[in-house]
């Protein structure tokens, strides 16, 4: 691998995501000198916002949610135990937890390192992250409120 990245290739993946997008007839935000693109989506409750970005040193994009909302102190080890099993619970994508904030973010990845990619590729990516936050954040945001327990949590989502 050369240790300068391929901007022309990190490009073209940028553009299919962009094309992913307008498939979908999708207002979104983008930036090409930072090959990033932010997006809401409205699902059954909670809207959520979406960066997606392209790393052309690593030859990957990522696709992040923030979850709008953070575990208050009192119940930051429920949201460890609650976003660790939501994950256990996922064929692709990770939570990732901030435990000194109680802070969650959704994350998905691909490759495109020796890869050719479709903007089907991004397709699935998009519509993955969104079902996948819009099934459990409003799950999550019970708990860190207290209206639900953490064996509730856990029984809604087996």
């Amino acid at each position: 691998m050369s240790d300068k990245p391929d901007m022309k290739k990190a490009m073209s993946v940028y553009k299919l995501i962009l094309k992913a997008l307008d498939d979908r007839k999708w207002h979104y935000n983008s930036d090409e000198s930072e090959m990033t693109v932010r997006f809401t989506v409205h699902g059954e409750d909670i809207p959520m916002d979406f960066l997606c970005f392209v790393d052309a040193e690593r030859e990957v994009v990522r696709l992040l949610s923030f979850l709008p909302f953070a575990f208050p102190e009192d119940k930051r080890v429920l949201g460890a135990v609650a976003t660790c099993q939501a994950t256990y619970q996922l064929i692709d994508g990770s939570f990732d937890y901030e435990i000194s904030s109680g802070r969650i973010a959704f994350r998905m990845t691909t490759s495109y390192r020796e890869s050719l990619l479709s903007a089907e590729v991004f397709n699935y990516l998009i519509h993955c992250a969104c079902s996948t936050v819009d099934y459990f954040n409003d799950k999550l945001l019970m708990l860190a409120k207290g209206t639900i327990s953490i064996e509730q949590f856990l029984s809604d989502i087996d």
